[in-house]
């Protein structure tokens, strides 16, 4: 569930960017945006953990959810249209995360006996962004929509057929690209995944969630 310091998150995240959106002066005149864009992203995936309507949906313990995790972000973005204020982006991006929790004891607070359990992401979406900047650097705003598969079993659960279900995803976010070498550059991304409710089963449907997604890595021009 998005809480109010996710949403503090994403208002320091629009002002920093908006902070960023000023032409670099490491040119003159600076270089326009690219053509194409390519993103290599490490991600830390910051999975729900205090979420019961999430953990009954696999029969699970509070406890036995996994938490943070880690993964990547692999994107590919096209630069059609430029305008004297922004450049209007399209693209896509490929985002997997994966947690895991193995119990540190045998039993929870309350006496319960914990499994190990599993938490994956797999999502693939299209994207239109919003640019500020140049070719030497550049922040922006961005958005997608597509199908996500969200795993989460513990290790007597992973047949479990809401695990394969393909959820309607908004992701929505933002980063920037400093280009500190002709072709290369350090790019970040802070990005959530708003993901739709899931099937039933035997046990309650996957609730409605949004998740809070942190990558940093390289971007290829």
């Amino acid at each position: 569930m998005l809480r109010v310091p996710m949403r503090r998150l994403a208002s320091v995240l629009v002002v920093a960017l908006v902070a960023f959106a000023r032409p670099a002066a490491a040119q003159d005149p600076p270089p326009p945006i690219p053509w194409v864009v390519v993103d290599l992203h490490g991600t830390l995936p910051r999975f729900p953990t205090d979420d019961p309507d999430l953990a009954a949906s696999r029969g699970m313990n509070l406890a036995e959810l996994p938490g943070a995790g880690l993964g990547m972000q692999v994107g590919v973005h096209f630069y059609p249209l430029h305008t004297h204020v922004m450049t209007i982006g399209l693209g896509g991006e490929l985002a997997m995360g994966r947690a895991t929790q193995t119990p540190p004891a045998p039993t929870s607070a309350s006496g319960t006996q914990l499994r190990a359990a599993e938490e994956r992401i797999t999502s693939l979406a299209p994207q239109l962004s919003l640019n500020f900047g140049n070719g030497s650097g550049w922040s922006y705003l961005s958005a997608g929509l597509g199908p996500t598969t969200w795993f989460l079993a513990p290790d007597n659960l992973v047949d479990y057929p809401p695990n394969s279900d393909k959820l309607k995803t908004l992701n929505y976010g933002g980063g920037g690209r400093w280009f500190i070498k002709p072709h290369l550059a350090f790019s970040f991304d802070v990005r959530f995944y708003a993901i739709n409710p899931g099937s039933a089963g035997t046990f309650p449907p996957t609730p409605r969630t949004t998740l809070l997604i942190i990558g940093a890595g390289i971007s290829l021009k």
